[in-house]
């Protein structure tokens, strides 16, 4: 089988923000991305409640920018279980109620692709979508996933939604026993608009933790799920089983968030269904679809 491998130069971490051209993570940006995660200095804490965190950062070349992070102790969800979950696409489908649509645009390495991702945003704020490099890489017992966002020739922003920027967004999934994990959900993303501060609380007092509950409840889900649907159908695993045509790097360029149009909803009012708790842009906690 051939084996996901990232380059092996010790060159230093490449600067997310200032990112010129397109590649695909080595090491160092793996290892660098672990410390991040695991960082606590810079991060103020927002949410802790039933084993998940979510905490807080300003980027301090734009205030308005944030970095969040969110861990959540996973009992009962072997590690590789969550890494399974997160890659698997069509599963995805199943238990993420903010998606509209995903899939796989092209392969690019054993352990890296290009994808498409658009979601709901609370209402009445526009719906959002993302073209990222994605790449894996399992270390030991734990595993990264983590992304950014390029453009695609094929894919250019739609009329009807907002194009956002992934400057840097993954997971590091860590083993903590045969059937337990911790996993940490480190995101920065440029949203392309000026937010209400109502979505900037909300996000993290309440979106981040029900959306990692959410996953969590996947996960139990998962392998009586995966026993119905190509049980040994995982291309994450097995680079071989890959149904994606190949893509060469300069296909594909940097999305520099200043290329693209500023939506300004700044003033946008929560509407009444997201007070009340409705599902829009959230999700009903009805999870009969994971069958």
């Amino acid at each position: 089988m051939e084996k996901p491998a990232a380059s092996t130069e010790s060159l230093g971490p490449r600067p997310v923000l200032g990112r010129e051209s397109v590649q695909v993570p080595d090491d160092q940006d793996f290892r660098s991305f672990r410390l991040e995660c695991e960082a606590e200095v810079g991060w103020n804490l927002t949410y802790s409640k039933a084993g998940v965190s979510v905490w807080v950062q300003a980027v301090e070349m734009d205030r308005t920018l944030h970095k969040i992070k969110c861990r959540m102790e996973c009992g009962d969800v072997p590690a590789e279980t969550l890494y399974d979950v997160l890659h698997d696409i069509e599963y995805r489908k199943k238990w993420d109620s903010n998606v509209i649509e995903t899939f796989d645009i092209a392969r690019l390495t054993v352990n890296a692709d290009v994808g498409y991702y658009s979601w709901r945003c609370p209402k009445p704020l526009k719906n959002r979508d993302v073209i990222t490099l994605r790449s894996w890489l399992p270390m030991g017992a734990d595993y990264i996933i983590m992304n950014y966002s390029v453009k695609h020739p094929k894919y250019p922003p739609r009329k009807d939604l907002v194009r956002a920027v992934s400057i840097q967004t993954g997971y590091l999934i860590q083993s903590t026993g045969s059937k337990s994990c911790v996993i940490t959900y480190l995101a920065q993303v440029d949203p392309k608009g000026s937010l209400p501060k109502w979505v900037v609380n909300k996000s993290s007092q309440f979106l981040a933790p029900k959306a990692m509950k959410k996953m969590y409840k996947a996960c139990l889900k998962y392998p009586e799920w995966k026993q119905k649907h190509l049980p040994h159908f995982k291309p994450w695993l097995h680079p071989e089983q890959s149904p994606l045509p190949s893509l060469a790097l300069s296909e594909l360029s940097v999305q520099h968030a200043d290329s693209l149009e500023n939506i300004d909803e700044s003033a946008v009012a929560e509407s009444r269904e997201e007070r009340m708790g409705g599902a829009g842009g959230e999700g009903s906690d009805d999870d009969t679809s994971l069958t």
